[in-house]
């Protein structure tokens, strides 16, 4: 039986821990990467979170894969990896993708909402 969204989503929520801004702060500060995987029209129209590096959900297999020439050295299989994305759909996503690729700490910490929410800073794109 073919795969559903609501499959996927189940299956990425199953095995990517939901975080608070506290605590991805505190993470933060310890080394950990804020990864904001939305497009780059939301990244324009919004901003991003104050020191959260890029790459659209679309790339993060070509991003995260070490093995290749498009990898993105921010990507460590070894650090502590937060994503974000508008509501934190897509962010559960390719946080299941990433430990799917063997990136062992990987959390979801929603959407920008959240963040700003949280008292988390933004800046321009």
């Amino acid at each position: 039986m073919p795969l559903t969204v609501k499959d996927m989503m189940e299956a990425a929520n199953a095995v990517v821990a939901r975080i608070e801004v506290d605590q991805a702060k505190a993470m933060i500060e310890g080394g950990a990467l804020l990864l904001d995987v939305r497009d780059m029209v939301e990244l324009q129209q919004s901003g991003r979170a104050t020191g959260a590096h890029h790459i659209p959900r679309g790339m993060l297999e070509f991003r995260a894969d070490d093995t290749l020439k498009s990898h993105d050295p921010e990507l460590q299989k070894d650090r502590a990896t937060i994503l974000y994305c508008a509501a934190g759909g897509r962010a559960a996503l390719a946080g299941k993708l990433l430990k799917d690729m063997g990136y062992d700490e990987v959390y979801n910490l929603g959407g920008l909402a959240d963040w700003v929410n949280g008292g988390g800073e933004t800046a321009p794109a």
